[in-house]
């Protein structure tokens, strides 16, 4: 067979797409540089998107090729089918029928716990704690029902119990709509909900405390946010975003160890945007993992207190945030591609846990005879702090190898 030219391969425009979450690291903002990247090396077939996380790049060029998308966390795979195998179809459910059924689950389900929080008459610091106190042990709580896991797990944490109650029905409506190509999407517009009504900084690693009346003001803002309002925004978005008719291209994902994808790899063009620094995702964003496994975890816990974290005990610990393992890691991300005969796009930043010489020194001794590049941008790395470290002066670096 011959080989194809890269004068007749098109090139990958980014087109737009919706944003679901708030995603530490995303790439979102530099998408233009990666595809300058992923352009320079791209032969034609599979673009394997190795650690989709938030899965951007299904959003950007999902509709120009076909996309695997892999990552160890199911999340990344709703995120991926939303953006990757939606489109609108005769009967796909409207905001305004998923909402009317959530709205009665609520009401049903909100007798259980008495009456809510009215936040809006909230006068002190006192009277804020004490009610969020008392949302807090609805965790000790055991409830007959199904569908109650956010009320019982994360009431007074990032959410309230309100928020809570919502979020479980919305969850619940979703669940009836598992076998439909809508369900990505109206799991994805719950997940952005969560995001912007949560009074944390778009990650779940820990939900903050009203200490002093500036942070009550501010934690009172998204209290009194409503999930419907925020669903709502961002479904009836998709809506109007989604294609008309049913995906042309054979997407994939998967949500597999990064090794396990690769050796699954037979040609193409693999993306791999590995952890760079030594927070696991599994601690930022284990309240979406949660909302999609919906599977009542262990939450981590101390002398037998639950920790403030509400952390699965099962997260996952990646190779790529661990300095005793990262160099290996790297090894076996170069091995695992260049066994599959797949040219590779790799990004990652100068504040990593590994430098970029030393993965380039790397990747010259296993992709030997292949071509080396490495390209750089100036990028604000988006850490999710509150206040003065919320963006991060960095330089992004891509790794091409074809």
């Amino acid at each position: 067979m011959l080989a194809v030219q890269k004068e007749t391969i098109a090139l990958f425009e980014e087109l737009e797409y919706p944003s679901f979450v708030k995603y530490m690291g995303s790439k979102s903002k530099i998408m233009g540089f990666v595809l300058e990247g992923v352009n320079e090396i791209y032969r034609g077939g599979v673009v394997c998107d190795l650690f989709a996380g938030s899965a951007s790049l299904a959003g950007a060029i999902g509709q120009q090729c076909a996309v695997h998308s892999n990552d160890i966390q199911k999340y990344s795979a709703i995120l991926s089918q939303a953006y990757s195998n939606s489109y609108s179809y005769s009967g796909i459910p409207g905001a305004e029928q998923i909402l009317t059924k959530a709205a009665s689950i609520v009401r049903k389900n909100s007798k259980a716990i008495g009456s809510l929080t009215e936040y809006s008459a909230i006068g002190s610091l006192e009277e804020f704690n004490s009610a969020e106190d008392l949302q807090k042990q609805l965790v000790s709580r055991t409830f007959r029902r199904e569908w109650h896991l956010f009320l019982k797990n994360y009431s007074g944490t990032w959410w309230s119990a309100e928020q809570c109650l919502w979020i479980d029905a919305l969850r619940e409506v979703a669940e009836t709509y598992r076998v439909e190509p809508c369900y990505p999407a109206v799991m994805s517009s719950l997940m952005f909900a969560m995001a912007y009504t949560s009074q944390g900084t778009g990650h779940y690693a820990q939900y903050r405390d009203a200490k002093t009346e500036g942070s009550l003001s501010d934690i009172l803002i998204y209290r009194k946010r409503a999930v419907a309002k925020y669903f709502e925004r961002k479904y009836n978005e998709v809506l109007l975003w989604m294609p008309k008719t049913r995906p042309v291209y054979g997407h994939l994902t998967t949500t597999l160890d990064y090794r396990q994808c690769l050796s699954s790899l037979r040609g193409g063009t693999v993306y791999a945007d590995p952890p760079y620094c030594f927070v696991h995702y599994s601690r930022f964003y284990h309240a979406l993992e949660t909302l999609v496994l919906y599977d009542y975890p262990k939450l981590q816990a101390k002398n037998g207190v639950v920790v403030k974290g509400r952390y699965r005990e099962d997260r996952h610990q990646s190779p790529f945030c661990i300095k005793s393992q990262v160099t290996e890691a790297f090894c076996q991300l170069f091995k695992g591609v260049a066994k599959s005969k797949s040219n590779l796009a790799m990004s990652y930043s100068n504040t990593g846990m590994i430098t970029i010489e030393e993965i380039e020194k790397l990747a010259t001794a296993i992709f030997s005879g292949k071509k080396i590049e490495v390209l750089f941008t100036d990028h604000q790395h988006m850490t999710l702090g509150r206040l003065k470290d919320r963006h991060r002066e960095v330089q992004e670096c891509l790794l091409l190898v074809s």
